[in-house]
């Protein structure tokens, strides 16, 4: 359909924070685009005059909820004259704060969020045109809410969101107040989704949502992510499945097993990388944080994924400062990582988020102590990633192409199935974006730059 024929408004999205967040995003584009939108994708904001601005907001932390107030004003000084639509966590849990900055047209609550394609192309005048707010509590939520049409934004490694919400109330997460409890998608409809993907030429998709180990508990009859997994290993429409993050007590030996079994298949290999919140290693300390799960349980874990799949990426999180962390606490959490064959690491400083219990606790870590832990914490992160890489070189690894380019250096760069970001210069015409091809690790640069050749 060309501009012409568009019958659609123009319109930008804008999302802060995580991959979830950006799934839906990219779910409401397609719809949009496919119902006549024209989207106006890009960084520069004002590059482009457009009827509708989405901003997808995040309000995990209170710098969060700083920074999605400060994209909504920018959206509305943009582009003068549109329609600025406010969605995601941060108009979830203070709708009233949103509504009332001067310039934006309608808050839209996460129940309703993937209702905006309807809303948005709806015939003036219509019942069911986009209202000034359209919002309900969250913990209302009682189904999973998808788009018909799965949503792959202009990525190689489209995500595909499986499970939303989340009962596990961590005392410093806002999260199960803004997303409500835990839906998942159904099964079959997974397949189905992943199956659309595979058709539009997919070689990976990235399983995602907020709480995915609990997976399939709310469905009837209920079911798990391993089961999930061996359906969708065997039956797999693309090459590539990636698992996001998942919780330490929820990858469990059935999870770990299945990952196991579908190396080496050309299809519905599930990649060698788990994404594994921490947040401490003082038993403590996860105590406090209404963490279920021991330091030694994580410690145990670590070593058994190790054993299996010597060469898989193992991240951690680690929410540094949160109050009543000591040195000793700190130290704990430190030697335990330190000691493991953990390959990366993200370190998040403890931010007091209004709303959740930790908010009131005493024993507040200061500032500077926080600052000085995290630099620690992220030095050794640093080091483990570079262990981690050394051990690859000469190796043979998969690699999914991301981009390539042919101006006088050819040169493609992508992202191993064990998720090491991997650049390789070649003397002929470099290989497609998006397609899979066999390359070698030839070298690992003092800026943690992993380089590789093709393979023969």
């Amino acid at each position: 359909m060309d501009s012409a024929q568009k019958r659609g408004p123009a319109f930008r999205l804008i999302t802060l924070g995580c991959k979830v967040n950006q799934c839906e995003s990219d779910a409401i584009a397609r719809h949009l685009e496919r119902e006549g939108a024209n989207h106006i994708a890009g960084r520069n904001t004002a590059a482009e005059p457009v009827e509708v601005c989405i901003v997808n907001t995040c309000t995990v932390t209170h710098k969060a909820a700083m920074q999605s107030r400060q994209a909504i004003r920018q959206a509305i000084r943009h582009h003068p004259g549109a329609q600025i639509i406010v969605t995601g966590c941060y108009a979830q849990m203070e709708p009233d704060v949103v509504a009332g900055i001067e310039g934006v047209t309608s808050v839209v609550g996460h129940l309703h969020k993937l209702e905006l394609p309807q809303l948005l192309t709806a015939p003036k005048g219509a019942s069911h045109a986009l209202p000034r707010r359209q919002w309900s509590p969250a913990h209302t939520a009682t189904t999973f809410a998808h788009l018909p049409t799965p949503a792959f934004g202009h990525r190689t490694r489209p995500f595909l969101r499986i499970q939303d919400g989340c009962d596990a109330f961590c005392t410093y997460c806002i999260v199960p107040h803004t997303r409500g409890p835990s839906r998942s998608m159904p099964a079959e409809l997974v397949a189905e989704q992943l199956a659309a993907l595979g058709a539009e030429g997919f070689h990976e998709v990235v399983l995602t949502g907020i709480h995915v180990g609990a997976y399939g508990q709310d469905l009837s009859p209920p079911t798990s992510l391993s089961e999930l997994l061996t359906l969708l290993s065997t039956n797999a429409a693309v090459e590539r499945l990636r698992l996001s993050s998942i919780e330490p007590a929820e990858l469990t030996a059935e999870i770990l097993a299945t990952v196991v079994a579908s190396q080496g298949r050309s299809r519905g290999r599930i990649c060698p990388h788990f994404h594994i919140p921490l947040q401490s290693g003082d038993n403590e300390i996860l105590r406090r944080m209404h963490r279920p799960y021991t330091g030694d349980l994580f410690e145990e874990l670590i070593r058994t994924i190790h054993a299996d799949l010597p060469l898989a990426a193992i991240g951690a999180d680690t929410l540094i400062g949160f109050p009543g962390e000591s040195d000793a606490a700190f130290e704990a959490t430190y030697r335990r990582i330190e000691a493991l064959p953990v390959t990366y690491l993200h370190v998040f400083p403890f931010s007091p988020r209004k709303g959740t219990p930790a908010y009131h606790y005493g024993e507040r870590v200061p500032d500077a102590v926080v600052k000085a832990r995290c630099r620690r914490m992220r030095e050794l992160g640093d080091r483990k990633k570079r262990i981690f890489y050394d051990s690859l070189v000469g190796k043979r690894v998969s690699l999914l192409v991301e981009e390539s380019a042919d101006d006088g250096m050819s040169v493609y760069r992508g992202m191993t199935d064990n998720y090491v970001p991997v650049t390789v210069p070649c003397s002929g015409p470099p290989p497609a974006a998006n397609t899979l091809v066999e390359v070698v690790i030839r070298e690992v640069r003092s800026d943690l730059r992993v380089l590789a050749a093709p393979a023969n």
